[in-house]
């Protein structure tokens, strides 16, 4: 057994990659929240849109994005670690400049913009999680990715309370909130690339071109996380559909449900990671499966009990769901990066956020799909999806033989050891 990791704030900050780049994920955040929720609006609203022309113009924007996921795995496997951070948050930044640029009715540079948008979502999350990996090491590292998390939801949730207490200025209000998540993003990425992180693996130091092998396979983890991630969207798009359209219910349940799940992740996902660390991660991850097929056969129970008590009940579970997806979310990115050979990193990483987006992108359409067959084909297929996906993670052996990505030595800026190189200004060594 692991022993369990214990963190005191000033030490998670600087396991986290320092304050400068703690600070830049609370700006990205903030501005993720203001904006990216409302992003449908602002197409029907601002660019007078149909509903059904704007969903499609962000599916294709978002998948589309995914296409750039392999270029930026080697990017990062070539020692980026600060730039590509950077890189993501102003390729947002340019998305949004064209969203504010396209004319009223111009679906195409709509789509554009949301290619920008969708291509710097999508580069985000490996680069942030290869760059923890480089400046944190062992169960340290799994602790800095969940406070990255939390701090990420915090930011998330502000910016989205905010902007829906402002979208009753309307159209002028939904392009005042893309202007101010313009400069988030522009802040965010020199706040990231202040920092100037750049690791090189100490055991394989790579030469020009130099190949020193292909990521982990990896395909019953990357298999099984496509279907993890549904939890992601269940309080977003399965439960609001469920109360609002099948049983009738407020939506402020569904509100409250988000805001609930939004508070939970947020005091609770260090605290859990840090529990769950005694743990194998392969162990923890299957044990997420299993509370989020607990969670989804208590949904199918809870539509069950009639439009009374449906409602509450779908409430206190979504906590176990919520609690499922901490689990999921604390485990998962940290299980990776520990198979991962640090010669092959950014590969590694670059797949794992390819089922991540790919698993985001179906999800919707799947649940959307089920949902008018009834409770039981919705929830029913879920759980059985993740139950097998739970066995596949626990049994999986590649995961047999974990690789750790080695902690590299340091070096001043400018120097060229030639075994590893590890800069960084904000004291996140």
């Amino acid at each position: 057994m692991a022993t369990t990791t214990k963190f005191r704030p000033k030490a998670l900050v600087r396991a986290s990659g320092g304050p400068r780049y703690a600070a830049a994920l609370a700006v990205d955040a903030f501005g993720t929240g203001l904006l990216r929720p409302f992003l449908l609006l602002y197409g029907v609203m601002v660019l007078r849109l149909s509903a059904p022309l704007t969903g499609i113009a962000m599916t294709v924007g978002i998948v589309a994005g995914l296409v750039c996921m392999p270029a930026v795995g080697r990017w990062l496997d070539r020692g980026a670690r600060s730039t590509v951070v950077a890189a993501s948050m102003l390729v947002r930044a340019l998305g949004v400049g064209l969203l504010m640029a396209t004319p009223t009715g111009h679906v195409w540079l709509f789509t554009t913009a949301a290619l920008f948008l969708g291509i710097g979502n999508q580069a985000w999350p490996a680069a942030h999680a290869a760059l923890v990996a480089t400046v944190a090491h062992g169960r340290d590292r799994d602790t800095a990715l969940a406070a990255g998390r939390a701090l990420r939801n915090a930011g998330l949730g502000v910016g989205a309370l905010i902007a829906t207490a402002c979208l009753a200025g309307g159209t002028t209000a939904l392009q005042a909130l893309a202007v101010v998540t313009g400069l988030a993003y522009l802040a965010a990425a020199a706040l990231s690339w202040s920092v100037r992180l750049y690791a090189r693996p100490t055991a394989h130091p790579a030469q020009d071109g130099e190949d020193h092998g292909p990521a982990p396979r990896m395909r019953a983890l990357l298999a099984a996380n496509v279907v993890y991630v549904f939890c992601l969207n269940v309080p977003e798009i399965a439960l609001p559909l469920v109360l609002v359209t099948q049983l009738d219910a407020s939506p402020v349940w569904s509100a409250a449900i988000f805001v609930a799940n939004t508070v939970l992740v947020v005091t609770l996902q260090v605290p859990v990671t840090v529990l769950m660390s005694r743990f194998p991660r392969p162990t923890v991850l299957a044990v997420a499966g299993v509370l989020l097929a607990v969670s989804y056969l208590g949904f199918l129970g809870a539509t069950a009990l009639g439009h009374g008590w449906a409602a509450p009940a779908i409430a206190v579970v979504s906590v176990v769901c919520t609690i499922g997806e901490i689990v999921y979310a604390g485990s998962a990115t940290a299980l990776v990066t520990a198979l991962a050979p640090a010669h092959a990193l950014g590969r590694t990483l670059a797949r794992f956020e390819l089922s991540t987006g790919f698993g985001l992108a179906v999800s919707p359409a799947v649940i959307a799909a089920l949902a008018p067959h009834g409770p039981a084909a919705l929830w029913g297929s879920l759980t059985a999806a993740t139950l097998l996906s739970a066995s596949a993670v626990a049994t999986e052996k590649d995961q047999a033989t974990p690789h750790s990505v080695p902690a590299p030595s340091p070096a001043p800026a400018g120097s060229t050891p030639a075994a590893a190189e590890v800069t960084c200004d904000d004291g996140a060594r």
